[in-house]
């Protein structure tokens, strides 16, 4: 309980400092930085690797594959599937029972030999450490679509929580599509519980993501469900954010402050720092094969082969 009161405070006072940029301690003399604090990223986690997916079928993009070799391999990986974003109680308000070989099917037909499925409604389950035991050793991490704050409600501020990070300390991955890519930024898109078309939801506790890419707001099927400028409004509200907007089948692999785009369509960038020009819609596009820096705000290599002018903020043409 303790852990879920100190989330619910954090989220409150990340909310209205930490976007805002403003300091939240009295102004002195700051220490000289060692060196690997001035390399350490600032967005993607310092070890491991992240695969965000805009939902849809990724079959035949090779995404699915990359996420199991990042994870250790068919063979050697230990994975945690984590359906909860499919919900936690149906309408009747009875509480969801998930069926593993339902859940791990899918991935046993790709080979993978140490697959288990991860899931509670209560939070109280999530905090206890006969609950984390799989997720200790667990390479790699995938979470399943629905509506992502189904997954806060589980696993917000627990014991669970902080395993999840310590799977990125030890060099792993995690992964996910649909609700599970919004859940991986650090601002909570679509997660007002009325339904998914509010962006920017009231509820205090549905604000916050797990935080895995610092300093983002992740979109996701914005090619079929028109969704290219939907971020607009929480990029006015938190201009220091980058806003990400995934297409299905499409995904973009973090390592450290960098991504390259894998897939089938189109990552839009919603980024504050770049001037646009009145008749330009307010973000860039970027293609599969195209690696992005996100500190530096600019492609450092496009899918042809090029690298951008120096200066160039990058971004390729309309979608």
């Amino acid at each position: 309980m303790r852990r879920r009161i100190f989330f619910v405070f954090t989220t409150a006072l990340v909310l209205t400092a930490g976007f805002a940029g403003t300091a939240i301690v009295p102004q002195t003399a700051k220490p000289a930085q060692t060196q690997a604090q001035a390399q350490a990223p600032e967005y993607g986690p310092p070890k491991g690797t992240l695969v965000i997916v805009g939902g849809g079928n990724a079959e035949g993009t090779g995404i699915m594959e990359k996420f199991i070799e990042l994870g250790g391999g068919a063979e050697k990986g230990k994975f945690i599937i984590v359906p909860t974003a499919g919900g936690n109680r149906n309408q009747a308000g009875e509480v969801t029972v998930y069926n593993e070989q339902n859940i791990i099917g899918g991935w046993l037909k790709r080979g993978v030999k140490n697959v288990k499925m991860l899931h509670t409604h209560d939070p109280k389950v999530a905090d206890t450490e006969t609950f984390v035991k799989d997720l200790k050793d667990a390479t790699a991490v995938w979470f399943n679509g629905g509506r992502q704050w189904n997954i806060v409600d589980s696993f917000a501020g627990t014991l669970t929580y902080k395993e999840f990070h310590k799977v990125l300390e030890r060099g792993g991955v995690i992964g996910g599509s649909s609700a599970g890519a919004t859940i991986q930024g650090h601002y909570l898109v679509r997660g007002d519980t009325s339904g998914p078309n509010v962006m920017m939801t009231e509820e205090p506790t549905h604000q916050l993501a797990f935080d895995f890419l610092r300093k983002s707001a992740i979109d996701q099927h914005i090619n079929t469900r028109n969704r290219w400028e939907d971020l607009r409004d929480v990029m006015k509200k938190y201009p220091d954010l980058l806003g990400i907007g995934l297409s299905e089948g499409t995904a973009i692999i973090v390592t450290g402050d960098q991504f390259e785009v894998m897939g089938k369509w189109k990552v839009a960038i919603h980024d504050n720092t770049r001037a646009y020009q009145p008749w330009e819609m307010p973000f860039y596009v970027l293609q599969a094969g195209d690696v992005y820096d996100m500190k530096a705000r600019r492609v450092v290599k496009y899918s042809i082969g090029a690298t951008p002018a120096r200066g160039r903020a990058g971004g390729g043409g309309g979608y």
